[in-house]
């Protein structure tokens, strides 16, 4: 099994009366409601916990893109890959990851994530999304019908660039460049492994199934709701005649881990309510955009996990509520280990993105459950799939020689 200790970044002021007094957390929120003094704080403490998780032993870190909300404050994941490429040295570098469409030239991209496999030694996990409707579509101003298109031509774009020899002529239909030379490339050949984040598109499956990709679901619903969706996945894998590899698909689980069933509620209610009650409090006529869905998914009947029935009960579940019904594993060691197993084994998934830190969760309490999860419930799950512990194609393939930062003010370099 991989573990990424994954920070969506959430902004932890927002006030009680959020939900009733403002629209959507997503697109239109009020910019009053962000202070840049608390974010110096929290942007820091966000990137300690993850730098902690490494030194507890995470295989990787986990960082994303979202754009003009207070659900995830990473409009440029890439800046925070860069800043913890520095300050780690083994945990994989998981970016899922820079949404292609919106990025004019998408070169950049190929650039920007070649730049940090290099400085990382060849850590990086990329990814591509297609990017919720409310980022591509209402905060950049993406044509819904098109997204997918742009996306599709930027993919082939920064794929090429990464794997070509000599500089060559791109002339697609939304990017056309005279000379296409990426410097610097990255270290992993023929490109770093690719995890596809997907929140319900049934296109995604072809896609990750026609270049060995790992599909990547994250939901904040749990895994009881995922399983009709990754079946379709495993049942479309073996269709097209591919090895069912677990490693090929991987999921995002919010989790709380507490000494005791008791303690796990007592200490983490509150936040896991902030999360669900504010932090998912989109407008629902930002999460679905006409046309952003496509017609074989409309009809596959695969909604959207941000669809409006959705939106209107996050708002009122209680902790009995998330917990029976699975949207979260919390508990003790015992407890999460038992769920996570389920989970694990229920999908078939050999990638697990761990949201442990959760909502307004203070940093002592975040790294509480962080260290349990490490060393009471990641051991027991390691070795669920001994048939394939040597299947490495979907994890990266660091230098066994990395240069480590030397120490501030010492101008030296040493070598690992």
């Amino acid at each position: 099994m991989k573990f990424t200790w994954f920070n969506l970044m959430p902004w932890p002021h927002m006030p009680d009366d959020f939900r009733e007094k403002h629209r959507s957390v997503w697109v239109d929120i009020d910019p009053k409601l962000y202070d840049p003094v608390l974010g110096h704080e929290v942007y820091n403490t966000y990137l300690d916990q993850l730098e902690y998780a490494e030194a507890l032993g995470y295989d990787g870190i986990g960082v994303n893109e979202h754009h003009a909300n207070a659900y995830g404050l990473m409009p440029s994941p890439n800046i925070m890959a860069a800043t913890l490429a520095r300050r780690t040295s083994r945990a994989g570098l998981v970016v899922l990851g820079n949404s292609i469409a919106l990025y004019n030239p998408p070169i950049r991209v190929a650039e920007e994530f070649a730049m940090l496999d290099v400085i990382s030694g060849g850590r990086l996990v990329a990814g591509f999304p297609v990017g919720t409707s409310m980022d591509t579509n209402y905060a950049y101003g993406q044509i819904p019908a098109l997204t997918r298109e742009k996306y599709a031509e930027a993919h082939e774009l920064i794929m090429r660039a990464w794997e070509a020899d000599e500089p060559f002529a791109f002339n697609g239909r939304y990017t056309k460049l005279r000379y296409v030379n990426c410097w610097p490339k990255p270290i992993q050949k023929p490109h770093p492994p690719i995890h596809i984040p997907g929140g319900g598109s049934v296109e995604t499956y072809d896609f990750c199934i026609d270049h060995d990709y790992s599909y990547s679901y994250l939901s904040f619903t749990g895994y009881l709701r995922a399983k009709q969706l990754m079946d379709g996945y495993w049942e479309r894998v073996a269709a097209r005649g591919k090895d069912d590899s677990p490693y090929r698909a991987g999921f995002a689980q919010t989790i709380c881990v507490g000494e005791t069933d008791k303690e796990a509620e007592e200490l983490y209610a509150e936040h896991l309510h902030y999360f669900y009650n504010r932090c998912l409090h989109v407008y629902p006529g930002f999460a679905d955009a006409p046309g952003y869905r496509t017609i074989k998914t409309i009809k596959a009947g695969a909604l959207s996990q941000l669809n409006a029935a959705q939106l209107m009960q996050f708002g009122n579940l209680s902790w009995k509520d998330l917990i029976d019904g699975r949207y979260v594993i919390a508990g003790s060691p015992d407890t999460v280990r038992e769920q996570m197993e389920e989970m694990i084994k229920g999908l078939r998934v050999g990638n697990v993105f761990a949201l442990i830190h959760v909502g307004n969760m203070p940093n002592e309490k975040t790294r509480h459950s962080t260290k349990l999860f490490a060393e009471k419930v990641m051991p027991g799950l390691r070795d669920i799939w001994p048939e394939y512990k040597d299947d490495d194609r979907f994890w990266c393939h660091p230098l066994e020689q990395r240069v480590q930062p030397a120490p501030i003010g010492s101008g030296l370099e040493q070598q690992a």
